[in-house]
């Protein structure tokens, strides 16, 4: 068992939900949820956030008054003009810390002011995790796709930069994001019409190799991973390795459990095997996955604790 308590992170909702369902996601969170840390905001497609907008205030008011500290996500991808200027108005609020997911936003970082980098900035290497650093990053969620190795070499830049090391421990895993929206296509549609037909998948559109096999998860212009990563059997090595915070990624059924599971396993009150074991009931159609950080390839079976 570990000797150490890690924090947790609720990452930023990388689904087309409906707000009310959103709103409902975020109040269990609050007051159910034992985590340290929510991001919120859109992440994928910026023609999502109207629709929830006007609930983000009543969410971000109920996470503070349950002890969570609140961080603000910015797109992965700013290809547009009015992305652009959302993305400015984020950086003009000083409430609230923000999460980078795409360094063109750096500029507009003041030298005094702290943020965070996500995790589908390519932080690959102890020179650029230094470099951030220096620029203002407190914390850096690796991304997903990493060798153990790597995280351990980076866990020593973190430790000489003062940077708190994320990874991710539960979700979809992002791999990509594209200008094109797949979803809608795979519709008929185009993105500028695309009626919005990702939110007929919470968790996803699977898509399937010609033989059949599950292989990918497609969300919006976003490419996810078929299986979920699963790291709740890896805490000793995360650990070790320098890892201080795990990051899970919201996805339908009982997220709270999900929270609890790695909560409880995290602080030594239950084994990773029993750990696991309500990882698959509170999501039972998932497969799971350590394969990037442990594995011969990123789809690799969890191997079971």
């Amino acid at each position: 068992m570990p000797d150490k308590r890690f924090e947790l992170t609720v990452g930023p909702l990388q689904f087309n939900w409906p707000a009310e369902e959103i709103a409902d996601f975020y109040a269990r969170i609050a007051d159910e949820a034992p985590v340290d840390r929510v991001v919120i905001g859109e992440l994928v497609c910026s023609k999502r956030a109207p629709f929830y907008a006007d609930r983000i205030p009543d969410v971000i008011e109920r996470l503070e008054r349950a002890g969570k500290a609140v961080v603000l996500t910015s797109l992965a991808l700013i290809t547009l003009d009015r992305e652009r200027r959302a993305a400015r108005e984020l950086f003009e609020q000083a409430a609230h810390e923000i999460e980078i997911n795409d360094l063109t936003l750096m500029d507009w970082v003041a030298p005094d002011r702290a943020f965070s980098v996500g995790p589908l900035v390519n932080v690959y290497h102890e020179a650029t995790m230094d470099f951030l650093a220096r620029r203002g990053a407190r914390r850096i969620c690796l991304p997903p796709e990493l060798p153990f190795a790597s995280v351990e070499s980076l866990g020593r830049q973190a430790l000489d930069s003062g940077v708190v090391m994320e990874v991710w421990a539960y979700g979809r895993i992002p791999l990509a994001i594209s200008g094109r929206c797949y979803h809608a296509r795979a519709h008929g549609l185009t993105k500028d019409s695309c009626h919005f037909v990702c939110e007929q998948d919470p968790d996803g559109l699977v898509t399937r190799t010609l033989d059949g096999v599950d292989f990918l998860a497609i969300n919006g212009v976003q490419t996810l991973s078929h299986k979920f990563a699963n790291l709740i059997g890896d805490f000793e090595q995360l650990g070790k390795a320098g890892v201080t915070s795990l990051r899970l990624s919201p996805h339908s059924g009982d997220f709270v459990s999900v929270a609890r599971a790695f909560a409880d396993v995290a602080a030594g009150r239950i084994a990773p095997r029993e750990g696991l074991s309500r990882l698959r009931a509170g999501h039972p159609g998932a497969e799971f996955t350590n394969g990037f950080l442990f594995g011969a390839c990123g789809a690799a079976p969890l191997a079971v604790p």
